[in-house]
């Protein structure tokens, strides 16, 4: 009996690490929610582990669901952490959400959006 109590209080004890071992959102560039005068240079966004580049990307939308064309997104020189979305070109006023999906180095897999919008 004590022992199974002792397993489960180690695993308990371990759960908040285990919990945090996935790449959770750091900083999003713009933010989310943002309303822009322009069309941003980039977007980025910053997590909170390192990244599996081949595995990990940032694709935009426009409000009608359709993914603007941007070149690829690639994580940011010397920052593991931080994936970039060059955007190339001044896009029309609207709300653009930008969706990302990362697999962290120690290989969990984490997607999640937000939006911005880019007003006339």
């Amino acid at each position: 009996m004590f022992r199974k109590s002792l397993i489960a209080a180690l695993v308990l004890a371990a759960a908040p690490q285990l919990l945090w071992a996935h790449a959770h959102v750091g900083t999003a560039t713009p933010a989310k929610d943002a309303v822009l005068a322009k069309t941003p240079a980039t977007v980025t966004l910053t997590l909170t582990e390192g990244l599996e580049a081949a595995f990990s990307s940032l694709t935009l939308q426009d409000a009608a669901g359709k993914t603007v064309p941007t070149e690829k997104s690639a994580l940011a020189p010397g920052d593991n952490k931080t994936l970039v979305l060059p955007i190339g070109k001044d896009l029309p006023a609207g709300v653009y959400t930008v969706k990302w999906q990362a697999l962290s180095k120690d290989g969990h897999k984490t997607n999640g959006a937000w939006s911005f919008t880019i007003k006339p």
